[in-house]
């Protein structure tokens, strides 16, 4: 895979119960400043800068890193475990995930659960009116 440069923008639904809940996790366990959240359930959300549909945002997770790399999917989940120490389990994560046939296992399940993501339970408790995650940033 290739390098990653920091900071990397991570895209989620932040309506979506699941992804919310995992990026939030991501954030707090992230003490370099290398994760920033972009939530595209937002109102103010313009996806056309990216130069990606809002439809493709919401098909799977994205992030983007500094020098404009995009990367999808199980490809996220990958770049997103980068920010993290190699010992560390996201560290490992990161290698294991790379291996032949956990890479084609992991990329059915997220296919499978990308088709099913929109049939689930949307957050309800929304501060500001729209479901983005509370960070420092």
């Amino acid at each position: 895979m290739k390098t990653i440069r920091f900071p990397l923008r991570v895209f989620y639904d932040g309506s979506c119960i699941v992804c919310s809940k995992e990026i939030e996790h991501y954030l707090r366990k992230d003490h370099g400043d290398k994760l920033v959240a972009s939530d595209i359930s937002s109102p103010d959300f313009d996806p056309m800068q990216y130069q990606i549909s809002l439809a493709d945002f919401m098909l799977q997770l994205h992030a983007i890193d500094q020098d404009g790399q995009v990367f999808k999917g199980v490809d996220s989940f990958w770049a997103i475990w980068q920010a993290f120490p190699t010992s560390t389990i996201y560290g490992l994560m990161g290698h294991i995930i790379q291996l032949p046939v956990v890479n084609q296992l992991a990329r059915i399940g997220y296919w499978l659960f990308a088709r099913v993501r929109p049939y689930l339970p949307k957050r309800n408790q929304c501060d500001s009116g729209t479901c983005s995650i509370h960070h420092k940033r």
